[in-house]
């Protein structure tokens, strides 16, 4: 019970920060009063928030923007308020138990893991993972901020915010903006209904 309460707390943890950075992002666009769930399907284990957060990250972009990430590549890798990615422990367990689900599905060259840049001295695997490597039927990518991650996962540039604050259309941030300013037009809306109307005219 202990255990459970204290993975509990380090997943709110890493929450609360998900949730200033996201602000950091988009709070000048749209105020950011929504819940976001997520589910990791056939977990058996406990999600304990740090080394999660980044994939939770890359999640509720994609559903933001509305853009897929690729499915091919597990993610870990824990974060900061300021988008840097932060290394995890058990780095070398996580690439091997990944590799050989991937190698029992079948190593197509589509596969592959990414990882905090700064877990790379932490590396030490199996022969037959660093072969598949080579090869490039397997991958190990890294990343030291998240932007980097959500362009391999998306293949879509995470634009950056120019002076008026907004993101470039055609970018990761760009199509999150739209649906944020979309929810934003729709609450004024219902606070203002009578306004809302005369700008749909």
């Amino acid at each position: 019970m202990v255990k459970k309460l204290a993975s509990l707390m380090i997943h709110d943890k890493g929450v609360f920060i998900l949730q200033n950075y996201m602000s950091a992002l988009f709070a000048h666009i749209a105020p950011l009063a929504l819940n976001a769930s997520i589910v990791f399907e056939q977990d058996y284990y406990g999600v304990e928030g740090d080394s999660a957060s980044c994939a939770e990250l890359y999640v509720l972009l994609s559903s933001l923007s509305g853009l897929p990430l690729k499915q091919g590549i597990a993610v870990t890798g824990a974060v900061n308020q300021h988008g840097e990615v932060l290394p995890v422990g058990g780095i070398n367990e996580k690439i091997e138990g990944y590799f050989r689900v991937c190698e029992t599905a079948g190593l197509d060259g589509s596969q592959g893991v990414l990882i905090p840049h700064r877990n790379r001295r932490h590396l030490m695997l199996e022969h037959k993972v660093i072969e598949a490597v080579a090869k490039g039927l397997f991958h190990i990518y890294t990343a030291e901020h998240t932007s980097e991650g959500i362009e391999l996962l998306t293949g879509f540039s995470v634009g950056t915010a120019n002076g008026t604050g907004n993101y470039p259309y055609d970018s990761v941030l760009g199509h999150a903006q739209k649906t944020l300013l979309a929810y934003r037009r729709a609450c004024q809306v219902m606070e203002h209904p009578k306004e809302g109307r005369k700008h749909l005219r």
